[in-house]
């Protein structure tokens, strides 16, 4: 047989007659008309020796005519002449301000590709719950301990707290160092695999196994109730970085190396400290861990937490000027690389700033402060600062020629 006539559109009429010959020049008509349907289908007829051949001409010419309107519309909706809209434009424009245009529209393009390209020679940098999720598997700077199950976690008391109303409460009550925490979970069905896993999602937004049990909307609800619902990692982390809950470390900033490298100064010779997370800035940056593990060597870590002070970092202003210090830590909390930080409020007793006065250097450009930063971004390892997604195409395309 043909194809099924319900496929095709067709009309139904009572039966007249038993013409044969007509019902074999449709297409499908001959199984309805077995089966006692009561109607014919009116399809497309494969004999047109009844149609003139004025009336075929008049048809084909008509369906032509209606083919290139149709073509026509689509190629004008799919163009819409910016020619005659740029000629619109400049119509009115001097000669010198369209070759300036030129110029600016060749050099945006360069530029792109500039940036397109070192942004494939660059290898990839470590995005922020990459760094996280190590931090919870090699245990850097943990202050606190939980226990569940005979089995002790080092966690860190800043994070559990920004990600979760559970533990927010449950540190509180606990505010020493190193302190353990008996785990008592209410929702059924949670064993060690389990609660290592929630414990990685708060680290990093992910569940760090498979688990079916995961896929349970009844115990979901049930955690959900219990520890209540984080946010995103993004949000949690700024909140953290906007309120600097539970921080342990400053940073100070000195024009004087020896006193750097003392680790020790006079309150009265440094500038403004600005606090942080050991977990976080050791997480993001090798040189602050081999930094932070080398005073845990030397023993004045023990010093600092018995005394239950923050740890003070020391930084060379010739090499890390304090301008940049509050971008470096929004970069590390947030995996964003924003300038207007630098822009937002007035910085003084920069060294740097006042040797370029010194100098009689005009204030730097934002690419030349890009630059800066790419090289600080090098000397701390922490390539997502160097490589930030926040930095113009301008910034990327200067870091590039430096590459």
């Amino acid at each position: 047989m043909g194809a099924n006539a319900s496929n095709y559109p067709h009309s139904c009429s009572p039966r007249v007659g038993g013409n044969s010959q007509a019902q074999q020049t449709f297409i499908g008509t001959s199984s309805y008309s077995q089966q006692g349907y009561g109607c014919e289908s009116k399809l497309y007829s494969l004999d047109h020796g009844h149609e003139k051949p004025q009336d075929k001409k008049k048809r084909t010419s008509g369906l032509a005519t209606l083919k290139k309107k149709f073509i026509k519309r689509r190629k004008s909706n799919r163009s819409a002449d910016h020619a005659k809209q740029m000629r619109e434009l400049l119509s009115g424009w001097d000669v010198r301000d369209v070759n300036a245009l030129v110029e600016e529209y060749e050099g945006t393009s360069a530029l792109k590709e500039l940036s397109l390209q070192a942004s494939l020679a660059r290898p990839e940098a470590r995005t922020l719950q990459k760094d996280m999720a190590d931090l919870y598997e090699y245990k850097y700077c943990t202050d606190v301990d939980l226990i569940f199950q005979e089995t002790c976690f080092p966690v860190h008391r800043a994070i559990l707290a920004a990600r979760c109303p559970f533990f927010k409460t449950l540190l509180s009550s606990s505010p020493e160092y190193g302190a353990e925490i008996i785990m008592d979970i209410n929702t059924a069905g949670i064993d060690m695999p389990m609660f290592s896993a929630l414990l990685h999602y708060l680290y990093t937004g992910e569940f760090g196994m498979e688990d079916s049990r995961f896929q349970n909307v009844d115990i979901l609800v049930q955690l959900s109730e219990e520890f209540g619902t984080p946010n995103s990692l993004d949000v949690d982390m700024r909140g953290l970085f906007d309120y600097m809950c539970y921080y342990d470390v400053v940073l100070s900033f000195s024009s004087d190396s020896e006193l750097v490298e003392a680790f020790g100064a006079n309150q009265n010779c440094l500038d403004e400290e600005l606090k942080a997370h050991k977990a976080v800035i050791s997480a993001r940056s090798p040189f602050f861990r081999n930094l932070l593990q080398r005073r845990i060597r030397t023993g004045e870590e023990i010093t600092d937490r018995t005394l239950r002070t923050p740890t003070r970092i020391i930084l060379d202003e010739s090499i890390i000027p304090k301008k940049y210090a509050k971008v470096i830590l929004h970069c590390m909390y947030t995996d964003v690389v924003d300038l207007s930080v630098l822009h937002c409020s007035p910085s003084v007793g920069s060294l740097s700033e006042v040797q370029a006065l010194v100098a009689g250097r005009p204030n730097m450009t934002r690419a030349e402060e890009a630059m800066e930063l790419y090289h600080i971004a090098l000397f701390l390892e922490f390539n997502m600062l160097a490589q930030g997604p926040a930095l113009g195409t301008t910034e990327k395309a200067a870091i590039f020629f430096a590459l």
